[in-house]
């Protein structure tokens, strides 16, 4: 039985007018009968070997059904030079002819030759392209154009201007999830919540699911372009091509590039900063300060911290004298557990009537804690981040000396080795790497640091959620939501308990 392979890619057909039917027609030519199996690829590229109907043919071939395989062009069986040697010799050793319609293709010594030349060329024909689409979309996206539809909740996509532009149905929900997030409230409690919530009202996602999931809840109050901040040219998608044809284990990961090379484009902001860096605040607490619910209620859970040990406190039962007791210790009892505490426990009943007395204090006199929130904020002196700022870039600086000096060496001959130079750059690289982070965190956190006015606000939001219900009518699960919108941490000392608020 003869084959016929074709295949076409989907930038090949959109901007070279390659078609399928033009190839199937020529290889019928070739093949002087009707009497072929068609094995046909559409819109899958070249680079890529676990092709469906390339896969089919191959399988089919090692079977035995095929005597014959006609194809237009090497470069149709694959874009790059290994793959398509592979191809050929799977086909070959079976015994099975291979017939290409541009060009005869002789197994001779000279006809190989003229073959890996035609692959080879192929393949730097592909590189050349991907290299110069590459250049063409980086440089669009330095323009300022936004380079396709990347699918952003509260945003449609201008494809003429190439522009993002706010989408005001859409945005509201925007503001929305940012308010029920960082704000009061009788709706919802915590991601979770927000999720069922919206999936609860009928809202529908960007891709138009009727169901919200937590970790888009996540992404969304993550994402800085509702501040105004979109970037281009962040993430590296180099071979993730033909991931939808492998198998999980083996797809090829997108990383994140260097934040250097990421490309900055403006766009209309959604919220407002302060929000945004309030929301940040309370994501990196989020895991333990709404913690899962427990078979007895605990109105701090997640909250307290012993200021001896830094561990976590949590509300434990005992039993004396057979009456129970409910306190809140440092100690960690389950196996493994790094830092096992010191010891420090309070009752549950004390601490929690202590803390509540302190949060009715604040509703009532709001502009006092207010006052008190920033006075401590001034206190505390952003000289220490400078200098570690100061000190990382300098870090950085003499991470970069060093690589240039071990490049030098090794080009002024010395005696150190290959193999050597290759590890210590490589153990720069990862230390660079290490100190980028640190950087970049710290940056972000004298940013969020900036944005403390902001709770100023919160307090005046809290007092007035308060006041609008009384204290009488405040269940536990208003409490408890109420003092986390508030209070950020509680350090619990030997002598006296610290409130800290957001």
């Amino acid at each position: 039985m003869i084959a016929i392979y074709a295949r076409v890619s989907t930038e090949e057909q959109a901007k070279k007018g390659f078609s399928l039917e033009d190839q199937i027609k020529e290889c019928r030519k070739k093949a002087q009968t009707d009497d072929v199996i068609e094995y046909v690829d559409r819109g899958v590229s070249g680079e890529i070997l676990d092709r469906l109907a390339l896969t089919r043919l191959r399988n089919d071939v090692r079977a035995g059904m095929i005597t014959k395989v006609i194809c237009l062009d090497p470069d149709r069986l694959s874009r790059k030079l290994m793959n398509q040697l592979i191809i050929t010799d799977e086909i070959e050793k079976r015994g099975v002819e291979l017939v290409f319609v541009n060009g005869e293709y002789n197994k001779t010594p000279e006809g190989n030759l003229f073959y890996s030349m035609r692959g080879a060329i192929a393949e730097f024909e592909k590189s050349k392209i991907n290299e110069r689409m590459s250049r063409g979309r980086r440089e669009k996206a330095r323009q300022g154009k936004v380079l396709r539809n990347f699918q952003i909740y509260g945003y449609d996509y201008d494809k003429e201007n190439g522009k993002i532009i706010i989408n005001e149905e859409e945005a509201k929900i925007v503001r929305l999830i940012f308010d029920l997030f960082t704000k009061p409230n009788h709706m919802v409690e915590g991601i979770n919540g927000i999720a069922k919530y919206l999936t609860s009202k009928g809202v529908p996602t960007k891709r138009g699911a009727r169901v919200w999931h937590r970790q888009v809840i996540r992404q969304l109050l993550l994402n800085r372009v509702y501040i105004g901040e979109f970037y281009q040219n962040r993430w590296n998608t180099e071979g993730m091509l033909g991931n939808k044809f492998k198998p999980k284990e083996d797809r090829v990961p997108m990383t994140e590039r260097p934040k250097e090379e990421w490309i900055k484009i403006e766009c209309p902001a959604i919220i407002d900063e302060e929000l945004f860096y309030h929301a940040q605040k309370l994501l990196g607490e989020s895991r333990r300060r709404w913690a899962k619910k427990g078979k007895r209620k605990y109105l701090l859970s997640g909250l307290i911290r012993c200021a001896d040990c830094k561990n976590t406190m949590v509300g434990v039962t005992s039993t004396n004298w057979g009456r129970r007791v409910f306190y809140y210790t440092d100690k960690k009892n389950y196996a493994g557990a790094k830092h096992p505490g010191c010891g420090q426990r309070i009752p549950v009943e004390k601490l929690e009537k202590e803390v509540w007395n302190a949060i009715l204090t604040w509703l009532n006199e709001p502009n006092e804690i207010v006052a008190a929130t920033e006075k401590e904020q001034s206190d505390l002196s952003m000289d220490f981040e400078k200098i570690e700022i100061e000190r990382l870039e300098n870090e950085i600086k003499k991470v970069k000396g060093g690589r240039k000096k071990l490049l030098s060496l090794f080009t002024h001959d010395l005696d150190i080795s290959e193999e050597e130079i290759k590890q210590s750059l490589q153990d720069l690289k990862e230390k660079e790497a290490r100190i980028l982070k640190d950087l970049n965190e710290l940056k972000t956190r004298m940013k969020v640091n900036k944005y403390h006015i902001y709770g100023k606000n919160l307090m005046q939001e809290a007092a007035i959620f308060y006041l609008s219900k009384g204290q009488e009518e405040l269940t536990f699960e208003d409490k408890k939501a109420l003092i986390r919108h508030v209070v950020k941490e509680i350090k619990v000392f030997k002598d006296h308990v610290q409130i800290n608020t957001f």
